[in-house]
């Protein structure tokens, strides 16, 4: 029997692989080079077979998307991914680039394996923001509201994320701003003014917030459009024109002039006699403004006829606006020359130059070929007359030291005839005097404890001037606030604390001044000097004085100087001293005080052994009226002479201490007396030692920089002399006996240990335990601190040590799981605190052969085609490992028993071979051989594998794969769940073994059926995310399996997805009354598309000739509702995207009757229309509550004032607000509401100030009433115009509002040129609920309702704040105003 040795060669029939199928990489745009980073480790792939690994080599096979195939290259030997042409993110659809890659065999480019490298290109700051527009150019009416929208600039970025940064107008004076989102409001409406600016350029800056900060900007041009916002305005407020004698037809009476800055139709001007002309008489040219004879005037003597004519003048304005002036002509007839008043009267100020006009009489004089003469007759030397009828002054008049009035006599006459009148002149003071002090410099006294309110005196001033002018206001500067001045009378008075101590005089100015304008003053000085009181305390230098006096000083030493001192004056502050207690008491007193000096003497002779210490209780009396005392006190100590030595309490002292005593701590006291004075304080210690030092307490203490050791030295004797004082010091001597003890401040230490100890690999135990080695430590303190015990510093179920340190092994060992072990040995002592020393020791575990060889496998396959088979051909290598060591591991290779002839393996390196050309195999054969592995310990052990061997005639694959590596598939969004995505198909190799499917990602929402085709688990939305990138693992049944895994990319396609209404049905409630374009609801519909897709149109189902909605915003307005007062209406709403598809919802409109304009009341308020219109509310609530009712704001606009006023004139603010009022649901009438006003005025104020502050004033707007006449005939042609005047208006209005009807669908452009129902400031509250009685229209407004109605409102009042605006002038013109209609007709 012979032994065959078969060496297995690998078989290169395995392709290579990735070490993973996907790679993520980074890189920034703009950047080459390879990756910064790439996950989940560096792009690597190897050979499938173990023993051959064959080099590879990698390549790009595709690039998606393709375009960018160039920009990318690998490395054919390392793997390595680089970019070789940057690339731009802002070009990319996405900015993720997939990159499949190859690794192939360099020997066999068939094997190949794929991955894909998915690149993310990041993005970087490397371009600026860009308008939509370089330059915008657009027109803008003047006076365009606060806050409304001009346009919006779209601002982009081609970086990722967009533009993100800020945006703000250069300069910051223009009146406009701009929101983060682009929208250019206005932000001054005041500035603009056409008439003052035509246009407007300012630049929008475009800034980003991120490095490197790019800057845009666009330059905007706004040019003003002009509005008929300034109504004409006459040169003069009122114009003269005479008739005379010799008139003719057509003769030019006077020209009116009026000048309309507006441009174009806006300011051109036409001139109409609207009142006065009854007769015919007069005629005037419109263009021109002149006024002409029309007709002769029948003159009558003695008498002048006067003709009051009213001039407009209009402009051409779509809705024009006027104004008017008074024009008086006058014809007289032949008379003689006479006054038209007798008593004229005037006023003139005081000092005026002469010359100065007073007045201008009126007089008669028609007769051309006689002049006449104005004379003045009385007080000629003071005033004149000129021919014209000026009274003036020849003289500067005086009104405090002359007459305050003159009645001056003049006359006229033409030589023939005469005529006389009065002139009183009337002579007004002017604030000409300053008041004067008399005297200018006042000096008082007041003493320093008068009380604050005390009077010091009046510092009074005169004016010579009257009224106002000569009303004296006092005032005071300087006295630190300690003085006062009463306004009115000039009496001052203590106003603070005085202390003449601190400060003794006060020098004051006191200053008069008039109330005249403007106001004149005059100053006067006061000195006011603070008298002394008795008011402080002598106060001595020390509250207690103390002195030492030896008992042997003789009497009638002086032994101290007491001093006290008395801020006062005077007698207040003289001093006398005095003792008034001695403690002890003696009888005669040891010590006298002198009274004026305060020196202290000795009077008695002192003894230290009877007395130590004297206290002395003195006093300082000042010799004010009442006298004031201050106290202190004396200690006298009697100092003693030494005669007495120290004495120690013991003439031995013992101790013991610790050897472990801190540096510096103390150990005993020595007690040592004295019985001189003192006692031993003075003494000091004297004694030889370098390791205890004594201090002069007696306190004997360890030195600072020693410390005790046992061990050295356990004993010590100290000799101490105890001396009480350095000169000429009295002594004794103690001993001192101090004994070391024991502490344990020696660590235990171990003796030398071998580096390393061996010991056997075994099954130990407690009961059979194995020595490895004995430790005995040493330790130099005694007793228990010396006592050491070795052990492990932490339990290890492997060893332990016994009582004597000897170590055991007390588990198993196996030396192939651990070789070496480190043990950390603890020795430790008995003492207290306990010492220990720790050591490391090493065990190495010695090897024995208690392990098998073990295979690399459990079988082995190889498979080879027989056209290849050779003798020695290399079929695969057995490999087996032993954990043992040494001889124990090394392993020799067999087979068993029955071995095949063909196959033969190298007992030493396990390669199997063939043993023939196996030319007598004519089929595929499968070898099963039984490989034997053993090792050459003592005694041997061996293990066994399986060895297959496939002898092919045609084909080796072997293992499942794949059709194709990668696959891509793409399907629609929201397709329902099952739907097939895509198929993939792998391959056994062989027709033996099945194949099985396995969806390893994405698991929730796709699955593999067993033919391969992928499946939907459920609806997939683009909008969530479009891309899904899926691995399928195929797996065969062989044994072991083999499997496979595909990489799938599945797209979603985006689908249109139909719009949708958050509510079925909108509910709103509408005045019947409420004009064209008033707001009824928002209605709101969503898309989920994204884009294009996602911009709504809204419309109506079906027209309607009540209501519409805006296409773009879906507010419902009304178009008109009268017909339907007290009915429901229902529109259906629908949004359409821009691909057709829709959604609908019904609103239902209530349409509220049962008001009208005579319920309205309306109120003025002093506040700015917008500030009005943001608490219309708490308007409300406020109003209410004073009222007692419900009340409804129906409109809130501003009244800019009459129409000649000018644009600065009509900055005072005057806002209306008209309102009605509801009892329960009854409305409650206008004359109701009014007369509650009225008698509530007060209570309504209160209100309306909590809402708008303490300077609130309104006022009820009630019609104008026209004036009174003496000329019946005015006040018929009055009342004739105005009711005409009325009834063109309402006509207007009708037609107006029929043509509206028919014309709902122009451009809003035209509406609002018509449209004289809205106001160009205001709140429009038209939606109100009105209650009503009857049962149709009791439904109640749900709060939603509400919510929505009040929405549109305030949105719609936004989008209206542009309205034509209109003239309000209520004092200068008649004003016809209904619920729904402001107009003005003249």
């Amino acid at each position: 029997m012979a032994a065959v040795l078969i060496n297995v060669e690998d078989f290169d029939n395995l392709n290579p692989y990735f070490s993973h199928n996907m790679y993520q990489a980074l890189i920034s745009e703009n950047e080459i080079g390879a990756f910064r980073t790439i996950e989940p480790e560096a792009i690597r792939a190897q050979d499938g077979d173990t023993g051959i690994n064959v080099s590879l080599t990698y390549s790009i096979s595709a690039v998606s998307p393709d375009k960018y195939q160039t920009n990318f290259n690998i490395n054919s030997n390392t793997g390595v991914v680089s970019v070789v042409t940057a690339i731009d993110r802002e070009e990319m659809n996405s900015n993720v680039i997939s990159v499949s890659i190859k690794a192939a065999q360099a020997d066999d480019s068939v094997k190949t394996a794929d991955a894909v490298v998915s690149v993310t290109v990041e993005d970087v700051n490397d371009n600026a923001p860009k308008f939509d527009k370089s330059n915008y150019s657009l027109t803008l009416q003047e006076n365009f509201p606060l806050d409304a929208v001009l346009f919006k600039a779209v601002v982009t970025d081609l970086d990722q994320g967009g533009f993100m940064g800020t945006l703000q107008i250069l300069p910051v004076s223009a009146p406009f701003s701009i929101t983060s989102d682009g929208t250019v409001r206005v932000k001054n409406s005041t500035a603009l003014d056409r008439e003052t600016t035509e246009s407007i350029t300012f630049q929008i800056e475009a800034k980003e917030k991120d490095p490197p900060n790019h800057v845009t900007v666009a330059q905007v041009s706004v040019t003003l459009l002009d509005e008929n916002d300034n109504s004409p305005a006459f040169t003069s407020s009122k114009y003269e024109g005479k008739v005379f004698a010799d008139q003719t037809v057509g003769m030019l009476l006077v020209q009116v002039k009026a000048e309309d800055p507006d441009a174009d139709a806006n300011g051109q001007i036409k001139y109409s006699i609207d009142f006065g002309n009854n007769d015919g008489y007069f005629s005037i040219d419109e263009d021109t403004g002149n006024i002409t004879l029309a007709k002769t005037i029948p003159l009558v003597e003695n008498r002048i006829l006067e003709f009051p004519l009213y001039v407009t003048a209009t402009d051409g304005g779509i809705i024009s606006r006027s104004s008017s002036a008074q024009v008086n002509i006058r014809a007289p007839g032949n008379s003689k020359p006479q006054f038209l008043q007798k008593v004229y009267s005037g006023s003139v100020e005081e000092e005026q130059d002469p010359g100065d006009v007073i007045l201008r009489v009126n007089f008669l004089a028609t007769d051309a070929e006689l002049p006449v003469t104005l004379r003045v007759d009385t007080e000629a030397d003071k005033f004149a007359i000129s021919s014209t009828g000026e009274i003036t002054t020849k003289v500067k008049l005086d009104y405090d030291e002359a007459p305050h009035n003159y009645s001056v006599a003049i006359s006229i006459s033409d030589g023939v005839n005469s005529d006389n009148a009065v002139v009183v002149v009337r002579v007004t003071d002017i604030n000409d005097n300053s008041p004067v002090f008399t005297p200018s410099s006042v000096t008082k006294t007041v003493p320093e404890d008068a009380e604050v309110g005390v009077n010091v005196t009046v510092v009074p001033a005169t004016d010579k001037d009257s009224s106002f002018n000569k009303e004296i206001r006092y005032s005071l500067t300087g006295g630190e606030g300690r003085f006062s001045i009463d306004p009115v009378s000039g009496m001052v008075s203590v106003a603070g604390a005085l202390d003449r101590e601190t400060k003794a005089e006060y020098n004051l100015l006191v200053v008069a001044e008039d109330q005249g304008r403007p106001a004149r003053s005059a100053t006067a000085s006061l000195l006011v000097q603070v008298s002394d009181i008795n008011d402080n305390v002598p106060k001595f230098s020390e509250a207690e004085y103390q002195v030492e006096v030896l008992e042997t000083e003789t009497v009638g030493t002086s032994v101290l100087v007491l001093s006290a001192v008395d801020p006062d004056e005077g007698a207040n502050r003289r001093v006398t001293y005095s003792i008034f207690r001695q403690s002890p008491s003696s009888d005669p007193a040891v010590f006298e005080l002198d009274s004026s000096s305060g020196t202290l003497r000795l009077v008695q002779p002192l003894d230290y052994s009877e007395e130590k210490m004297y206290t002395l209780m003195v006093q300082a009396s000042d010799a004010g009226t009442p006298s004031l005392v201050g106290y202190s006190s004396v200690v006298v100590k009697v100092k003693d002479v030494n005669n007495n030595p120290p004495e120690f309490r013991k003439e031995s002292y013992d101790v013991a201490v610790s050897e472990n005593l801190a540096s510096g701590a103390s150990i005993l006291t020595l007690e040592v007396t004295d019985k001189d004075e003192g006692g031993f304080s003075n003494g000091y210690f004297l004694y030889t030692n370098d390791t205890f030092d004594i201090n002069k307490q007696g306190v004997v203490s360890l030195r600072k920089d020693v410390t005790l050791d046992r061990e050295t030295k356990d004993s010590y004797v100290l000799q101490v002399v105890a001396v009480d004082q350095v000169t000429d010091g009295l002594r004794s001597t103690a001993q001192l006996n101090i004994t070391v003890l024991d502490y344990n401040d020696n660590a235990p230490q171990f003796p030398a240990i071998p580096d390393l100890l061996q010991f056997p690999e075994g099954d130990y135990s407690e009961e059979n335990p194995g020595e490895i080695f004995t430790i005995v430590p040493t330790d130099a303190d005694l007793g228990p601190n010396g006592e050491v015990t070795v052990s492990l510093s932490s339990p290890n179920p492997l060893f332990r040590f016994t009582e004597d340190g000897t170590l055991l092994a007390v588990g198993s060992l196996d030396r192939e799981n651990k070789d070496t072990y480190e043990l950390v040995v603890k020795a430790s002592d008995k003492g207290s605190p306990q010492r220990e020393n720790i050591t490391t020791i090493r065990v190495r575990i010695i090897d024995v052969n208690d392990n098998r060889p073990e295979f690399s496998s459990s079988s082995y396959v190889s498979s080879i085609l027989l056209k290849d088979a050779e003798k020695g051909k290399l079929l695969l290598t057995l490999s087996a490992t032993d954990r043992d060591v040494g001889n124990n591991s090394l392993i020799t290779y067999s087979f068993s028993a029955g071995s095949s002839p063909y196959l033969a393996v190298n007992s030493e390196t396990g390669a199997v071979t063939l043993t023939s050309d196996l030319a007598d195999v004519t089929e595929d054969t499968v070898l099963v051989q039984t490989a034997i592995a053993e090792d050459h310990g003592q005694p041997p052990l061996n293990s066994t594998a399986r060895l297959v061997v496939n002898l092919r005639l045609v084909s080796l694959v072997e293992g499942v794969a794949f059709k194709s590596s990668s696959y891509n598939f793409s399907l629609p969004e929201n397709q329902p769940a099952g739907v097939t995505v895509g198929s993939v198909w792998a391959s056994s190799g062989s027709d033996i073994y099945d194949v099985a499917y396995t969806m390893k990602t994405h698991t929730d929402l796709f699955s593999v059926d067993a033919s391969g085709a992928i499946l939907t688990r459920a609806q997939l939305d683009k909008e969530e995310q479009d891309w899904y990138i899926l691995e399928v693992e195929a797996v065969d049944t062989r044994t072991p399996p083999t499997s496979a895994i595909a990489m799938v990319r599945v797209q979603v396609e985006d689908v249109n997805e139909s719009p949708w209404f958050s509510r079925e049905v909108y509910k709103a409630s509408v005045l019947s009354i409420a004009p064209y374009k008033t707001p009824v609801i928002h209605v709101k519909a969503s898309d989920h598309d994204v884009g294009e897709e996602g911009q709504l149109v809204y419309s109506l189902s079906a027209d309607s000739p009540y209501f519409d909605v805006e296409p773009s915003s879906g507010l419902v307005y009304v178009v008109s509702a009268v017909g339907l007062a007290g009915q429901q209406a229902q529109v259906e709403v629908k949004a359409t995207d821009p691909r057709g598809l829709e959604a609908t919802t019904k609103v239902e409109v209530a349409v509220q009757g049962g008001a009208s304009s005579t319920d309205m009341v309306v109120i003025s308020l002093n506040q700015p229309a917008n500030a009005v219109e943001k608490k219309v509310p708490q308007l409300e609530k406020s109003l209410g509550s004073a009222l007692g009712w419900t009340v409804d704001i129906i409109e809130v606009w501003s009244d800019n004032g009459g129409a000649s006023e000018s644009r600065s004139l009509r900055a005072a603010v005057k806002t209306l607000v008209s309102f009605i009022s509801v009892d329960g649901r009854e409305v409650v009438s206008s004359e109701e509401v009014t007369k509650k006003l009225q008698s509530q005025s007060d209570a309504v104020r209160a209100e309306l100030v909590k809402v708008f502050g303490d300077g609130l004033q309104f006022d009820l707007e009630m019609k104008p009433q026209s004036p009174a006449s003496d000329d019946q005939a005015v006040v018929i042609a009055l009342g004739v115009l105005l009711g005409l005047s009325m009834l063109g208006c309402i006509v207007a209005v009708a037609l107006i509002i029929g043509f509206k009807r028919t014309q709902k669908h122009q451009e809003d452009s035209d509406k609002e040129s018509f449209d004289i129902s809205q106001h160009a400031e205001g709140y429009t509250n038209w939606s109100q609920k009105i209650p009503e009685t009857s049962e149709q229209t009791k439904q109640p407004e749900d709060e939603q309702q509400r919510t929505d109605r009040k929405a549109a409102q305030w949105d719609k009042q936004a989008d209206d704040d542009w309205t034509v605006k209109m003239d309000r002038d209520s004092h200068s013109h008649p004003v016809i105003k209904d619920v729904n209609k402001t107009s003005e007709c003249f």
